[in-house]
């Protein structure tokens, strides 16, 4: 069954490797093209992800790098891999092609310049996260003890992302700012959340959250990350079953996906530990939902909520 996973940290890896690294082997990276390929991956997003620690005058530089190693390292030499440039190149791959989109996970990159964040839509951004867990000049990341909202220039954002048909992804924003962009973003999503009622983790969604998602066609891709499951920090399949359970009760059964976090997280769901083990996942969720159940969790539920 075909996968469209909405979150994976592998341009942070290939650009600091600079280049050392296979894309399409590599076992340091949980999802290379054979393991895309393994576990029947459609359609990977590929987050540009800027460490805080990164001087504020290099942060763009730093984005533009991660996007040459997707140009260079994962198109120019897989043919197999297709960059998705609008949301029509998604009905456009043929059966061995496999879709590459970009994603931004904290506008840190662009300062407090919009033009910048229009450079990168040209470049293939379609899905902008705010904040990573700190806060920045557009709203407080979930770890930033403030808690603020959007500021003005983060309303701004949002509505460029409006305007240019761009999901705005509130994955990491602490609540106050989640609350705003889900008062004024027309294609709201959380590409790497779970429930915070199974796992009280800062960055994991109440049923309020999840239910103000829903009512605004906005997904819900839960996160394969083991702290995000259970307060354990081990983690089972059936254990992240129970996460898609509860956002079913909450009515979004057509409104989850997948969003792994694969190459950004350190611990690993068990019989999930790279892209190639999908189909695991996919195979334990057909116990208990329908096959059309299943499908929309695994790709259509996000095809059927683009923003076209």
């Amino acid at each position: 069954m075909h996968i469209i996973d909405l979150h994976c940290d592998a341009l942070m890896k290939l650009a600091d490797a600079k280049g050392k690294l296979s894309y399409a082997d590599s076992a340091q990276l949980d999802t290379n093209k054979s393991r895309l390929q393994k576990g029947d991956v459609k359609v990977q997003s590929f987050a540009i992800f800027i460490e805080p620690d990164i001087k504020s005058d290099q942060k763009f530089q730093a984005a533009l790098d991660q996007i040459y190693y997707l140009k260079n390292e994962v198109l120019a030499k897989n043919i197999e891999m297709k960059q998705i440039m609008n949301w029509r190149d998604f009905d456009q791959l043929k059966e061995n092609e496999i879709g590459a989109m970009l994603t931004l996970e904290g506008v840190d990159a662009i300062g407090n310049d919009i033009q910048k964040l229009s450079i990168l839509h040209e470049l293939g951004v379609l899905s902008v996260g705010l904040t990573w867990n700190n806060a920045n000049l557009a709203a407080d990341g979930a770890g930033e003890p403030r808690g603020a909202g959007l500021t003005s220039f983060g309303k701004e954002i949002v509505q460029f992302n409006n305007q240019h048909r761009i999901i705005t992804d509130v994955s990491h924003l602490c609540e106050k700012a989640f609350w705003d962009v889900i008062e004024i973003a027309d294609f709201p999503i959380a590409s790497h959340s779970n429930s915070k009622v199974l796992c009280n983790h800062v960055r994991n969604l109440t049923d309020q959250q999840a239910r103000a998602l829903f009512e605004k066609d906005g997904l819900i891709h839960v996160v394969f990350n083991p702290p995000f499951i259970n307060e354990s920090g081990k983690a089972t399949i059936p254990d992240l079953i129970k996460h898609i359970d509860h956002f079913c009760s909450l009515g979004g059964v057509d409104k989850i996906g997948f969003g792994s976090d694969f190459d950004g997280i350190s611990t690993k769901v068990t019989k999930l530990e790279d892209s190639s083990k999908y189909q695991n996942l996919v195979n334990e969720l057909l116990k208990y939902y329908s096959e059309e159940q299943v499908k929309g969790f695994a790709y259509q539920n996000f095809l059927n909520h683009r923003p076209i």
